[in-house]
């Protein structure tokens, strides 16, 4: 897989244009860098559990193998995908869906 390029969409291209103040603010915090956590799954555990652990432990989550991780941004659901090897044998995320405004709040 090649090395993804974020590409300007045809309305990031027009934002440019706009010289509202919105769009100026828009436009000033595009290059924040963020954060992006790929979730698997989750596993509640005890402090007792915790300490338990050793190096050949194996802890089941709450989730299938074939289910989509949730990308996220400061707890905050953003996409699904799935996870796919890299041409150099490295893990990368296919987006297939963008979280709605509704699923964010789910984190």
């Amino acid at each position: 897989m090649a090395n993804p390029e974020v590409q300007p969409t045809s309305d990031e291209s027009e934002d440019r244009r706009d010289t509202s103040p919105v769009n100026q603010f828009r436009r000033a915090i595009y290059g924040v860098p963020v954060t992006l956590t790929v979730s698997v799954g989750q596993r509640r555990l005890s402090v007792q559990e915790v300490l338990d652990l050793t190096p050949d432990s194996v802890i089941a989550l709450d989730s299938r193998i074939e289910d989509p991780v949730r990308l996220m941004v400061d707890d905050k659901l953003i996409a699904r995908g799935e996870l796919v090897e890299t041409d150099n044998g490295g893990i990368a995320v296919k987006i297939t869906e963008i979280a709605e405004e509704a699923d964010a709040s789910e984190g």
